[in-house]
């Protein structure tokens, strides 16, 4: 071959080689893109026996599905009618859900196994939400169905906690001593329904069920009862209940203040400072200074008191001169006294608290050091809004309350009387929830009901939905219709 073509093709092959290494080098490797997240949930492809089956003898059911599935909080999400004596046992393994039933199954009964949230996908935790399998161990599915709605009776709200029970007797002691025929969840909105029911009679109840045990076992419980007997098979007509607690252990109104004066100390405080500080601990409404002329004027003492000498607190102006028609009142526990004074006429003035060492003494024989002075003032006018609501539809005749709420405590209620309006100078500004409490026995507050003999129903609250954000000195005038 010529030397010069020799010569060419090495140059070239030298140029292509070296322009490889060269990309290679600056090359970026990119992973393959993958499809769209996956966001559906598990499909179900086989069922041994198939959904609905008849005459079911077996005790083990097996679901299959088209990708690898897990069960979660199984005791909680499963629901299984009729009720159980046992719970069946739900595992997973693979693409597949494995049922064992431990109890002896009844003739000629439709069961209904709702998984409620407890399948889902492994990869990508889809839900299959509600996926209910039936079978039947006689010759025909149960196909009734009835509805409702439960609501917490002092809120007028749902709460999606709760359960709906059905009772085949009627005797007031089955909600407390035997398991319910049937049991369904109510949902966000405090609807329930229940599906695949036998014909019949049956007593409907709801209840808070922490414990999972479907019975009405204390009377701190929320539960709910219908006035007569549900008869499946008919028109059935659905109900609405209404959830209350005999017994509340929440504490409503204000809360006593910050700590006020030189010689009081915050009543929550850690033991071995208490054990240490052997003055006199209390705190007061009084806040920064300011009192809310709408709030009461009270002295919180962390222990009861043995001594308490009204004549040793004197209440002055500003400038030191005795305050007259004022009193004070003790509460039952001998831990709160409350100053008593019209304070509705005495905004934007000044005022003192002067306690000496033998005003009070605890049970601990804890006094003050020395005397102790308390400045405030009142507040401002314009540090109020005014407020005038106007609420139409209203039902007189169902003595209604109305209720100013916030973090579901009331704060402040009224009795309409002949007027559907409600029209104050003076209100303390914030957002508040509006409610209208229907008083039946005419006591102002709300009232629950009794179940075991007397069968009375709660008192009802309506909730009204849009909120109130009472303005400081601010005309907070509103039209209000009601359903």
């Amino acid at each position: 071959m010529n030397p010069n073509k020799v010569f060419f093709y090495l140059i070239l092959l030298s140029t292509i080689f070296i322009a490889f290494l060269g990309n290679s080098s600056c090359a970026v490797i990119v992973p393959p893109t993958g499809g769209p997240k996956d966001t559906l949930p598990p499909r179900l492809v086989l069922a041994n026996p198939h959904n609905s089956s008849l005459h079911v003898s077996g005790n083990k059911i097996v679901l299959y599905f088209d990708e690898y599935v897990d069960v979660k909080d199984v005791s909680a999400n499963i629901a299984v009618s009729p009720i159980p004596k046992v719970n069946p046992l739900v595992e997973s393994k693979l693409k597949a859900v494995t049922v064992k039933i431990k109890d002896t199954l009844q003739p000629n009964t439709t069961y209904s196994i709702n998984f409620g949230k407890a399948i889902r996908d492994v990869n990508e935790g889809n839900i299959l939400r509600n996926f209910t399998y039936v079978f039947s161990t006689g010759s025909y599915i149960d196909s009734m169905e009835y509805s409702g709605r439960v609501l917490v009776a002092n809120t007028g709200k749902a709460d999606s906690t709760l359960i709906a029970i059905l009772h085949l007797k009627k005797d007031d002691s089955a909600v407390v001593k035997e398991r319910p025929r049937y049991f369904t969840r109510v949902d966000s909105t405090g609807h329930f329904t229940f599906r695949y029911i036998a014909p019949g009679t049956y007593y409907l109840y709801a209840m808070k069920d922490d414990a999972n045990s479907r019975k009405y076992l204390s009377k701190s419980q929320l539960f709910a009862f219908a006035d007569s007997a549900v008869v499946i098979g008919k028109k059935n007509v659905s109900l609405t209940l209404y959830a209350y607690a005999e017994k509340d252990d929440k504490t409503s109104g204000k809360t006593s203040g910050s700590k006020s004066g030189t010689g009081s100390k915050p009543a929550a405080e850690k033991p071995k400072d208490k054990e240490k500080d052997k003055r006199l601990q209390f705190s007061t409404t009084i806040k920064n200074g300011q009192f809310d002329v709408l709030d009461t004027l009270t002295f919180v003492f962390a222990n009861a008191l043995k001594i308490f000498d009204s004549s040793q607190l004197r209440f002055t102006d500003e400038n030191y001169k005795d305050i007259r028609n004022y009193h004070f009142i003790h509460d039952s526990t001998n831990k709160k006294i409350t100053l008593v004074y019209n304070w509705m006429d005495v905004l934007d003035t000044k005022f003192y608290l002067i306690a000496t060492k033998e005003f009070a003494q605890d049970s601990a024989g804890r006094k003050l050091l020395k005397t102790d002075t308390i400045p405030f003032s009142t507040k401002k006018e314009s540090d109020y809004g005014e407020v005038d609501l106007r609420f139409r539809n209203l039902d007189l005749s169902r003595n209604p309350v109305l209720q100013f709420v916030q973090s579901d405590v009331v704060k402040r209620s009224y009795v309409f009387k002949r007027s559907s309006e409600f029209k104050i100078r003076l209100f303390e500004p914030g957002e508040y929830e509006l409610r209208i409490l229907y008083d039946d026995n005419k006591n102002g507050v709300w009232d629950p009901g009794e179940f075991f003999g007397k069968h009375r129903q709660p008192e009802k609250v309506q909730p009204i939905r849009n909120k109130l954000n009472v303005k400081a000195n601010w005309d907070n005038d509103k039209d209000i219709p009601l359903p």
